[in-house]
């Protein structure tokens, strides 16, 4: 079986927001100022401990402790971070299409993964996605490539190909040795042309046949 393999925040979902709000939240419980939305959006995509890290870095702060107490909060609080987060538009339409492919899916992401189901179950979404792998369920978070090979194994280890939108992903993608696509309307920080990637996706519109041109058509 085919796979499409999705990252989660930047990729399927525009969760800045609520991941602000928490940032925020945690800091303001360590008596620290708050940080803009777009600084914050800088810091998503390598998981909570980085996030905490560069929280309190852009207060010139390293704390051990407090980073523990902050993301103690922040874990504590993610599985209900979803009001303000919204799907890209045309991911509702282009998951149904590649379901009715036949496509197995999954995400791969380091958002924790019962935040990862809470937000997709929100969305109406989590029974599209039987495999969800978080940033706490290995060892080992993007960008080394074991949590999106765990994830391909548990979605039959056939063709796949890997969707995301930052330098993370295109990093484990290209370890995990699976075609990229990129989303460009994510929270990379350098130019799409800068990363490497097997298709760049402006409309999720335009996704299954993207994924159509990259994986090898089934046999007869």
């Amino acid at each position: 079986m085919m796979a499409v393999l999705f990252d989660l925040d930047g990729t399927l979902i525009d969760s800045v927001a609520d991941i602000h709000r928490l940032s925020n939240a945690a800091l303001a419980g360590e008596g620290l100022a708050p940080l803009g939305l777009e600084t914050v959006r800088g810091f998503i995509g390598r998981g909570v401990p980085h996030l905490v890290a560069r929280l309190l870095a852009a207060h010139g702060i390293a704390d051990p402790e407090r980073a523990a107490r902050m993301a103690a909060l922040i874990a504590g609080s993610y599985d209900d971070a979803v009001e303000l987060t919204q799907l890209y538009p045309g991911v509702r339409d282009a998951v149904a299409g590649l379901q009715a492919q036949g496509h197995a899916l999954g995400v791969c992401t380091n958002k924790p993964a019962s935040a990862a189901r809470a937000i997709l179950r929100h969305m109406g979404l989590l029974d599209a996605f039987p495999v969800v792998i978080g940033g706490d369920s290995l060892d080992l978070r993007k960008p080394d490539p074991a949590p999106l090979l765990a994830t391909w194994r548990a979605c039959g280890a056939g063709p796949a190909v890997y969707v995301g939108d930052s330098e993370v992903d295109a990093a484990c993608a290209e370890a995990a040795g699976l075609p990229f696509i990129l989303y460009e309307h994510g929270y990379r920080q350098i130019p799409a042309e800068a990363l490497p990637h097997a298709a760049i996706l402006g409309d999720f519109a335009d996704l299954p046949e993207t994924v159509a041109r990259l994986l090898p058509a089934p046999r007869a």
